[in-house]
């Protein structure tokens, strides 16, 4: 079964990729490697914001987190040129959680990118990964992640 075929089953329907905001481009190719740059956290419904250990909870957060990996494989799709079959596999994530000084459970946010990419890639989307606490992130958004991934 196909990338897009595992997404359809979950329901998921890759948006257009997001725009950058700033000075920067979405995603650099360096030979078979893809750096995607930071997503951040925004569903259908807009931006998700919030600071986890003060408005969010871990499941708040983990779905949050879902909603970033979802805007990465729709960057990975814009640099294959529409076609996500060419994703060959993540290799790593980086992701920033917005949290209080004293919340300690970012792994936990972040496995809500992390088990989606798994559940839509199987064994292609196990990756390395980092999970750090941020004081706040880009317009208040709970969840930032970056990704990088290996294409065909």
């Amino acid at each position: 079964m196909g990338i897009a075929d595992r997404l359809a089953e979950l329901g998921v329907t890759l948006p257009d990729a997001p725009a950058p905001a700033a000075n920067y481009v979405p995603y650099v190719q360096v030979g078979s490697t893809l750096y995607v740059s930071g997503q951040i956290s925004n569903g259908p419904d807009g931006l998700i914001t919030g600071k986890l250990g003060a408005d969010m909870d871990v499941a708040q957060g983990a779905e949050a987190a879902r909603s970033c990996a979802i805007n990465l494989l729709a960057q990975v799709k814009a640099a294959c040129g529409g076609d996500i079959e060419r994703l060959d596999r993540v290799v790593k994530l980086t992701g920033f959680v917005n949290s209080t000084q004293d919340f300690t459970d970012q792994p936990k946010v972040i496995n809500g990118a992390s088990d989606f990419l798994v559940e839509a890639l199987g064994d292609a989307g196990r990756h390395a990964r980092s999970a750090v606490s941020a004081p706040s992130l880009p317009v208040g958004v709970a969840v930032e992640i970056e990704g990088i991934f290996e294409i065909k």
